[in-house]
């Protein structure tokens, strides 16, 4: 078969492998240095397809080439996209919550490889096996509470799963917390600021409850996309998030770094017995 050069081009960054049986699978190339964030919480409606969508657009505005991987059947963020204004940054989207029989799945979710950073949006209710494959290859995972009895325990029980389940390595410092639809000087926003520090888990940001974000879903944009004056105190929780985020590589080579060090402490004292 003769390819044209462009049809070689564009089909260089993807391998035709043979999985046993000569099934054909697609695989993307392997993104090294890809921050790959995944929100989750298995409580829905605690503000996961918001936080992505304002993340992305954080990114978006400051040149970046996010994309979005839309696992919730609810299709939130991906419904965000499609009403986002055509003047505005791009950002990619993926639709991993829908299946095809005419495309295989690795296929389905490929990441453009000029992405450099993929914001993955969960799904409610997750199993642990699902679990495990979220959060595998991951560089960091974001958990977002409500400041209720009913959301404080959800999130006690995702935390417990990334540590026991997804063996989430602590000292990788991959995990945060984000108090979202909080109210300035309330008892709630008190009890939920306890809660989240008992869990020695980072607190990254304090989102509060505003219709800026409402406003900001409702035209397929970012808060960041909006006018100064008027969401100032928004912008500057979302900025503290992709500042921690961008992070990433610095914070897993000294997890890697404190786990050796911990292995080499560990093989001495086993030695010296």
């Amino acid at each position: 078969m003769n390819w044209s050069k462009d049809n070689r081009l564009a089909l260089s960054d993807i391998y035709r492998v043979l999985e046993p049986g000569n099934r054909p699978m697609l695989r993307t190339p392997r993104h090294d240095n890809l921050n790959r964030v995944v929100i989750l919480n298995p409580k829905g409606g605690c503000g996961k397809s918001t936080l992505v969508t304002n993340i992305a657009a954080c990114y978006a505005a400051r040149g970046a080439a996010p994309a979005i991987m839309d696992f919730d059947p609810q299709g939130s963020a991906t419904a965000w996209l499609g009403r986002r204004p055509g003047d505005r940054a791009q950002i990619h989207g993926i639709t991993a919550f829908k299946r095809s029989i005419h495309a295989t799945r690795s296929w389905q979710l490929r990441v453009p490889e000029e992405t450099g950073t993929l914001l993955v949006d969960s799904a409610a209710g997750i199993s642990h096996d699902e679990l495990r494959e979220l959060t595998r290859d991951s560089s960091s995972i974001l958990v977002p509470v409500l400041p209720s009895m009913m959301d404080t325990h959800a999130a006690s029980r995702i935390i417990a799963d990334l540590l026991l389940v997804a063996k989430i390595n602590r000292n990788e410092q991959k995990l945060a917390v984000i108090a979202n639809r909080t109210r300035k000087n309330t008892k709630s926003l008190a009890k939920l600021m306890r809660f989240l520090d008992s869990l020695g888990i980072p607190i990254i940001a304090v989102l509060r409850d505003s219709q800026n974000f409402v406003y900001a879903a409702e035209e397929g944009i970012g808060v960041h996309e909006m006018q100064p004056s008027r969401v100032r105190p928004d912008v500057e929780q979302i900025d503290r998030i992709v500042t921690w985020l961008e992070g990433w590589q610095q914070r897993r080579q000294r997890g890697l770094e404190l786990t050796g060090m911990r292995r080499n402490v560990l093989s001495a004292a086993v030695s010296a017995r």
